[in-house]
């Protein structure tokens, strides 16, 4: 019991000082942790959005965009499936309509074979498929998409999107942000401290689908500027075509994808000095990009970013390095988003702003003023009672109240976490119950001592008795700490995290702490009896 060595001592009253001074800076305005100096902890506890304020958007997926985009692809790999065949097949026909693709083999006999070579196009990765394949009319092969295959794709679109966001966000150093799926279409992100909407959309709504195709140099220019494309190829939108066209057409298959990029940053043009994007490939895109240039030396290909060329530049020379430049009508802001979404990937999917609103810092005032006020008489409550009840250990359990508070607030700002509105909640409920503890303590010294223990033994046995049922019970509500975090999001998560940070620091304050100064009391007056 009075085994506290001095450098434990010493190492205990160093925790307590220095968890103060983590704690203080939450508790001074901004002007004065300006004024700190650089290499003295000045972190604060950041406040969620119905504290702080900020934005919030709900997200929508296009899903029919999304079904176009799933027969693109399925039409690129079956013509490149045909072509694989050996010998190879041939198709023509090939239309796309109500979700499904269809084509035409003309020679009947290659029926078998064609539905061989796209065995593998239509399985999926449990070993089932994602599309079954019809034959009709004796040489027409129609791929129907299976109602299992369209909930996945899209649950791996929105489960995508939603880390995509999150990237995108905790690049710019914004703290905190909440993002949830809302059904099986929509995304609710909530970002605390931002008031511009706007910024936010910008940023998130975004889709950064970059692709790189070849300019069609022999489509009829009057039927471009009205939008029409021939067969193979279509019209997109390009502002600042050089010709005073704003469309341009480019063919519609084959180029490269985005999704091979490894890298984008924001820089400056070396002979104009404007802003542009610097992007690299990884290794097979770097080799595609390469046979790419290399093949259609001479001819233009378009850059195109979310179905908008943003330029068409010649081949004038193979470009073997798998690097890059993205140039276009940029500012140094939107290069650098740009150069954000891109290194956060492409949305797999369209997103469009169905619900936005900021919301003021108001009641998240009036919220921190009533949750101080109701800390303020809970504890005021609470150690008047710890006092009366116990004397001098209730002074040692009140003590150790205000120095949990302390360690809460140190942690949380040590990690940078966020209090929210359910946050305070569990910041109020665990000073309520962070003197069970010591009521735990301080009764089985009383039954020890009515027990006739000497007071020594009463002291030693009633921490070492009351520990264990201490121990017991918070992991339990550690564990459902825990659980309400991983499986919890937004205020709940909140909420968690308050609770798991205050019942670990309220275990060792009412029990280390305590101990320690029942200790050294002990040792410097050698009660003969204790009022308890």
């Amino acid at each position: 019991m009075l085994d506290f060595p001095r450098w434990r001592v010493t190492m205990l009253n160093a925790l307590i000082v220095l968890s103060i001074l983590l704690a203080i800076p939450s508790f001074l305005p901004k002007a004065w942790l300006d004024r700190i100096p650089a290499g003295v902890p000045k972190e604060t506890i950041s406040l969620g959005l119905d504290l702080a304020g900020g934005s919030h958007i709900l997200l929508e997926a296009d899903t029919a965009q999304l079904q176009r985009d799933r027969l693109e692809s399925l039409e690129d790999s079956v013509r490149t499936a045909m072509r694989r065949a050996e010998p190879r097949i041939s198709i023509d026909s090939v239309t796309r309509s109500n979700g499904r693709l269809s084509f035409v083999v003309p020679d009947s006999a290659q029926i078998d074979a064609a539905r061989e070579a796209l065995l593998p196009v239509v399985a999926n990765s449990t070993g089932g498929r994602d599309w079954s394949i019809e034959v009709t009319d004796g040489n027409r092969i129609t791929l129907v998409p299976s109602g299992t295959g369209n909930t996945t794709v899209l649950d791996q679109a929105m489960n995508s999107a939603k880390d995509v966001i999150d990237r995108r966000i905790n690049a710019l150093g914004t703290l905190e942000p909440t993002i949830i799926r809302q059904g099986a279409d929509r995304i609710v992100v909530q970002v605390p401290g931002l008031q511009d909407p706007q910024a936010l959309k910008d940023l998130i709504g975004k889709t950064a689908k970059l692709e790189f195709k070849l300019v069609d140099e022999n489509a009829d220019p009057e039927q471009t500027a009205q939008g029409k494309a021939r067969v193979g190829s279509q019209v997109l939108p390009y502002p600042d075509n050089p010709t005073g066209i704003p469309y341009i057409a480019v063919r519609r298959l084959g180029g490269i994808s985005g999704d091979k990029l490894t890298g984008a940053q924001q820089s400056f043009d070396p002979q104009d000095n404007q802003p542009v994007v610097n992007i690299q490939f990884d290794g097979e895109g770097g080799q595609r990009f390469a046979r790419m240039t290399q093949q259609n030396t001479g001819k233009l290909f378009a850059i195109i970013l979310d179905g908008q060329v943003i330029s068409a530049p010649r081949i004038n020379e193979p470009i073997l390095g798998g690097s890059s430049q993205i140039s276009g009508s940029f500012t140094v802001e939107s290069a650098n988003q740009l150069a954000i979404a891109l290194n956060s990937g492409a949305l797999p999917v369209d997103l469009k702003v169905v619900e936005e609103r900021s919301v003021g810092p108001d009641l998240g005032a009036d919220s921190i003023k009533s949750g101080i006020l109701a800390a303020l008489i809970g504890t005021a409550g609470v150690l008047l009672w710890m006092i009366l009840t116990y004397g001098r250990f209730g002074i040692y359990a009140s003590y150790a109240l205000v120095i949990n508070v302390a360690m809460i607030l140190a942690v949380m700002s040590l990690f940078n976490a966020t209090l929210t509105l359910p946050g305070i909640a569990g910041f109020v409920l665990t000073i309520g119950a962070a003197v069970d503890a010591n009521v735990l303590i301080n009764e089985r010294i009383r039954e020890e001592r009515r027990k006739g223990r000497r007071v020594i033994q009463a002291l030693e046995n009633g921490y070492k008795e009351a520990s264990r049922a201490i121990f017991d019970a918070n992991i339990t509500n550690v564990i459902a700490a825990v659980l309400l975090f991983i499986f919890g999001s937004g205020p709940i998560r909140g909420f968690a995290v308050v609770l798991m940070i205050g019942i670990v620091t309220s275990v060792f304050t009412a029990v280390t702490l305590t101990r320690m100064w029942v200790a050294g009391w002990v040792k410097r007056n050698r009660p003969q009896d204790i009022n308890i």
